[in-house]
């Protein structure tokens, strides 16, 4: 494994890897990729390889340009009205945080698709991205770079560490801006319907396009990344809780405290007379001290990562609103939480 920069040179020796059937790990907006030729199959398996992902669960292709999108899907199968929602969520929304589901082309290989006639797109917003996706085949598949399940790594570090010798390159462009991935979006049922909530929320989505639906529990095999029950999990067992509850929990030394808000940890710290006297307890964590979703979807992962890292046994977490990225937020602590 060899840590590279996002300089020019860097990512040319980078795409040159993909197109020899290597495997990049790569920073994008969202979080870092684990990035494939999306054309080579060989190198599809070693993905799902590296990451003991299910082959039932399907990549993202990620595209370099606007353009690129019919290198994977095939958008005359698409209804007039959809293919019309389709374009405009690009013009308006691409690049960016938001995974189109559209019928694929023969050309992308059933393994990135599970074998469903579909096939999951995104335009990264992410300049380091575009250049390795343009020099390499235009099309590259890339689920988080991490194992199977666990956190999303948003810092070359996270890869490396979780990863480490597994994957071939990696690309250090610092941490990641969004923090949690993108949302993803049904576009060939009846109706658009979010399959994940993520980097775009889904008011945006509805100002462009009009109403779409929410996502919903999968019964049978999952159509996107992001759907099992159990993901996005630290090591160390992580419980949910509404606002009120988690405040009035009471303090306890093994346990760390994940406040969406510093109004939370405040009301909180008030409630409290057993907390250590020297000091602040190393064990509180706020998302955002405003309370301001965006950042505390930017800061998530990042902050699971380092209490996953201090040897507490549980994680204590609160939920966020229901508002901008809070459903992003709170599907990713609903999944970690539910590993249990």
């Amino acid at each position: 494994m060899r840590i590279l920069t996002v300089s020019d040179f860097d990512i040319a020796l980078a795409a040159e890897a993909l197109r020899s059937g290597r495997l990049v790990a790569f920073p994008t907006e969202t979080v870092y990729g684990l990035g494939a030729d999306g054309f080579n199959p060989a190198a599809l398996a070693r993905v799902f390889e590296v990451k003991n992902r299910p082959r039932f669960d399907p990549l993202i292709i990620h595209i370099a340009r606007v353009e690129g999108l019919e290198l994977a899907a095939d958008l005359e199968l698409l209804e007039g009205e959809a293919r019309r929602k389709t374009d405009l969520l690009c013009e308006k929304l691409w690049p960016g945080p938001l995974t189109l589901i559209l019928p694929k082309r023969r050309e992308i290989p059933e393994l990135a698709t599970a074998g469903l006639a579909t096939v999951a797109v995104r335009l990264p917003d992410h300049p380091a991205a575009q250049k390795l996706i343009a020099l390499s085949t235009g099309a590259v598949a890339a689920p988080s770079a991490n194992p199977f399940g666990r956190l999303s790594p948003t810092r070359a570090e996270h890869v490396r560490d979780q990863l480490g010798d597994r994957v071939d390159l990696i690309l250090d462009g610092g941490r990641t801006r969004v923090g949690v991935e993108s949302t993803v979006l049904d576009m060939t049922g009846p109706s658009p319907r979010i399959l994940r909530p993520g980097g775009v929320p889904q008011e945006r989505i509805e100002a462009l396009i009009g109403p779409v639906a929410p996502p919903q529990e999968t019964e049978g095999p999952v159509n996107a990344p992001g759907q099992l029950k159990s993901h996005y999990a630290p090591r160390t067992p992580l419980t949910l809780y509404e606002k009120d509850a988690m405040i009035a929990l009471d303090f306890d030394p093994r346990g760390a405290c994940l406040f969406f808000d510093g109004a939370s940890r405040d009301r909180w710290l008030q409630g409290q007379r057993d907390l250590p006297g020297s000091g602040p307890f190393p064990g509180i964590r706020v998302l955002s001290e405003e309370g301001n979703t965006t950042e505390a979807a930017a800061n998530l992962f990042d902050t699971l990562h380092e209490l996953d890292r201090l040897g507490f046994s549980r994680i204590r977490a609160e939920e966020a609103p229901p508002s901008g990225l809070g459903p992003a937020i709170n599907d990713r602590l609903c999944k970690a939480a539910a590993r249990e």
